[in-house]
């Protein structure tokens, strides 16, 4: 087996030079023999690739990398790899050029990435092949989905990269209007025709279909369509075609790109009808009511919700995401003895609606529910104590049992301000685990609880992500910074191999600031949810050493653990886990400030 050490020594001390805030690139390790390239990094890395042509190059960016030299070629590697080279594109970005030799290509879709390690990546390239004659090889680029063996976590996972100017399919949803194409990229070129009286065909330039996506046969029942078709017509340039299978005659189906990433399918409508009806994915908030000492708001379809207190105005904030508010709903104007002052409805932004809550004195806001995916539920509750958020700086006497989490009366207008970081999201699912248990959805809800739970005490709550959708590890710190939070808690559930489901138990992690908090969170799981031990940890992570505020990692149990992954799979032991984590914060809280 051939290895080739493409960084010598001398490299390695231009490395060591590199700005200490940055991850650095150690090593990288070509095996001729297996067209493997292996490269390793001081810190998690979260690699973006794209394949090039002319000539026929593999390029893999590794944002937040230093590498101080702009260029470094080493010497033919023999059989179709021409070259490998490590080179700068700006002063946080390292990049990494496999390009082969002349008359030689590669499948995009054979590319794998593998994350044996947070800090280690293995790229297998399939065996290159001759370029056929007949071949159309102007292509610009491919992007690369690649394939993920998940590292132990925390990590950054790869996600799927897309090229610039390139669209992929990522999915199919039925609205209750029409169907959604959801895409990530660039907007496609959309042109519709009609084929025969039960056929219609949707074609979406410049679109590939995601190698994420496994089906590509979709069943409908609504709208006079039977099912929805998807097909890779052409590779080059790309070309995707959504085939619709009529039950009834209906040619008027009508295609148009939507601002929130994908296309709009909507039924029996012209185009200028088409344009002024809501976007697919978007939900219609319906009513916002008074009734019965609860809030309710209704909507046209399930949504997701984030909640905190509005530092402005002291009002209780609801926000609902990718949502958009019906022409005819009203603020509810609360009568006399109403235990809310008032609400304010109001559209944040093109698909943001907020609902700000303030109630009158003497009333508690009780657990905010969902009795129904498309309706929520907020309950109001005379109470002789009233619990005022709790403020910063202060001296508060501790609790006398760890099942006190009533606050004391505020002494100033400042409130605590507590961040909580739902890990990964959108195209990000985080790790997979035994029987496809996802990391994302074990750790949303356990994230949403602990809100709800700290809320309730009066603490105004942020959230990094308020659905289900992807934000980066930077914007995620800023949002913490912008808020001026006291405390920033990131929930993740870990994963190793698959091949050990022995490994199993809670972690904490801190980056100096946050180990008295973890150490709080970390004793109040371990004091009231049944789960392993593997402790209270230092480590680098972004989210922990970018932050200037006391900032936690915690590990909620291994989705490929066997004892774990059935406890993260039930919603009565997350409920555990979120109360404990919410009791830990609020002690760390009374005991330090």
């Amino acid at each position: 087996m051939k290895f080739r050490w493409l960084l010598p020594s001398t490299l390695s001390l231009v490395l060591l030079s590199t700005p200490a805030e940055a991850g650095r690139l150690q090593s990288m390790q070509f095996d001729a023999d297996q067209n493997r390239l292996v490269f390793t990094t001081d810190e998690g890395v979260q690699p973006r690739a794209r394949l090039l042509f002319n000539p026929t190059r593999l390029v893999i960016d590794l944002p937040g990398t230093t590498f101080d030299r702009r260029t470094v070629n080493n010497q033919s590697l023999g059989g179709a790899v021409q070259a490998i080279r490590v080179g700068r594109v700006d002063r946080r970005t390292t990049r990494l050029v496999i390009e082969l030799k002349a008359g030689f290509t590669l499948d995009p879709q054979q590319v794998i990435f593998r994350g044996t390690s947070p800090r280690q990546w293995t790229v297998q390239l399939p065996t290159p092949q001759p370029v056929e004659p007949s071949g159309n090889n102007d292509r610009a680029s491919i992007g690369i989905a690649a394939t993920l063996e998940q590292p132990p976590v925390p990590r950054t996972p790869l996600a799927p990269v897309t090229a610039s100017g390139e669209t992929q399919v990522q999915d199919v949803q039925v609205t209750p209007d029409g169907l959604f194409i959801r895409t990530t990229g660039a907007n496609p070129e959309v042109r519709v025709r009609r084929r025969s009286d039960r056929t219609v065909e949707i074609d979406l330039k410049g679109a590939v279909i995601s190698s994420r996506l496994s089906q590509r046969d979709f069943p409908v029942d609504r709208f006079g369509v039977s099912r929805l078709q998807l097909g890779q017509v052409e590779n080059s340039p790309p070309l995707t075609r959504v085939t619709l299978q009529l039950t009834q005659d209906n040619s008027n189906w009508q295609a148009s790109v939507s601002n929130l990433g994908g296309v709009v399918l909507l039924p029996g409508t012209d185009p200028e009808q088409a344009s002024r009806r809501y976007n697919a994915g978007l939900v219609r908030i319906e009513s916002v009511e008074l009734s019965q000492n609860q809030l309710l708001v209704r909507a046209n379809q399930p949504f997701t919700y984030s909640t905190g207190w509005d530092r402005a105005s002291g009002a209780f904030r609801i926000a609902i995401a990718g949502a958009t508010l019906d022409d005819d709903v009203d603020e509810p104007r609360p009568s006399r003895n109403s235990p809310i002052l008032r609400v304010r409805v109001r559209q944040e932004d093109a698909s943001t609606v907020a609902i700000l809550v303030q109630p009158a004195a003497g009333v508690q806001l009780g657990e905010i529910n969902q009795p129904s995916p498309q309706l929520l539920s907020l309950p109001l509750t005379n109470s002789r104590t009233v619990l005022l958020p709790p403020t910063r700086p202060g001296v508060r006497d501790r609790p006398n049992t760890a099942s006190d989490w009533s606050m004391p009366s505020s002494r100033n207008d400042g409130r605590m301000v507590v961040v909580i970081d739902p890990g990964h999201g959108g195209r990000d699912p985080g790790a997979i685990g035994i029987g496809g248990l996802r990391e994302v959805d074990v750790l949303w809800p356990i994230a949403q609880q602990v809100a709800r739970q700290l809320e309730q005490q009066g603490i105004q709550v942020i959230m990094t992500r308020r659905g289900d959708y992807f934000v980066d590890l930077a914007p995620r710190v800023q949002i913490a910074k912008r808020a001026n939070a006291d405390l920033f808690v990131s929930i993740h559930a870990n994963a190793i191999n698959m091949r050990r489901p022995d490994v199993n138990g809670i972690e904490v992690y801190h980056f100096g600031r946050g180990e008295d908090l973890a150490r709080a969170i970390h004793a109040s799981i371990l004091s009231s949810v049944s789960i392993g031990d593997r402790g209270v940890r230092r480590a680098r992570f972004f989210v922990l050493r970018n932050n200037p505020m006391p900032a936690v990692l915690v590990e909620v149990g291994f989705v490929t653990g066997a004892i774990d992954a059935p406890k993260l799979a039930d919603p009565n032991f997350r409920s555990q886990m979120a109360d404990a984590i919410a009791r830990g914060i609020l002690l760390y809280i009374r005991q330090n400030f």
